[in-house]
């Protein structure tokens, strides 16, 4: 469902928009440019992309929103101004959309958007995560059905910040 009048504010702007879009397992990008005979798109990325990268992990999760964003940004090789579009999502301080927008920004995109919503970098990283499943780590049972996807693709999720430090150089990223 489209918000016209929230689309036809953010297109006078005549700028093109970083469409953030996800799904329970993804996140999917794209810049998006107006034109009148229809919008054009004009790059994209999806997390899924991420893998070529070395990424192990789940493609849906803060660290995977911030390579993904990243990935765009360099996707886009020159510095380029866009309008932030969430859609219908609820703007939510910290959350995954804001660290696609962190990503782009840190890859060379020039996004506006308010530094006091995005996460922070131990949360991107994906520090968060490591901790639980340290502290998970006694509860096998637990453990087992909270990390089962990291089990399946046989990945540690306690190395989730370094492996996250490892494919962020490898996308040419400091």
């Amino acid at each position: 469902m489209t918000d016209y009048r929230k689309r036809m504010k953010t297109l006078s702007g005549h700028k093109p928009r970083m469409v953030v879009r996800k799904s329970l397992k993804h996140f999917m990008l794209q810049i998006i440019e107006f034109q009148p005979a229809g919008d054009k798109v004009v790059l994209s990325a999806h997390s899924r992309e991420l893998a070529k990268f070395g990424w192990k992990a789940n493609t849906g999760n803060l660290s995977a929103a911030y390579l993904t964003g990243l990935l765009l940004a360099k996707k886009a090789g020159k510095k380029l101004t866009c309008v932030l579009d969430i859609g219908q999502y609820t703007s939510v301080r910290g959350c995954a959309l804001y660290a696609v927008a962190q990503g782009a920004i840190d890859g060379g995109l020039n996004v506006a958007c308010a530094k006091e919503v995005l996460p922070s970098k131990e949360r991107i990283r994906g520090e968060h995560v490591a901790a639980y499943a340290k502290a998970l780590k006694a509860d096998k049972d637990k453990y087992a059905r909270q990390f089962s996807a990291y089990i399946k693709a046989n990945f540690d999720p306690e190395k989730l910040p370094a492996h996250f430090d490892e494919v962020k150089a490898k996308l040419g990223a400091k």
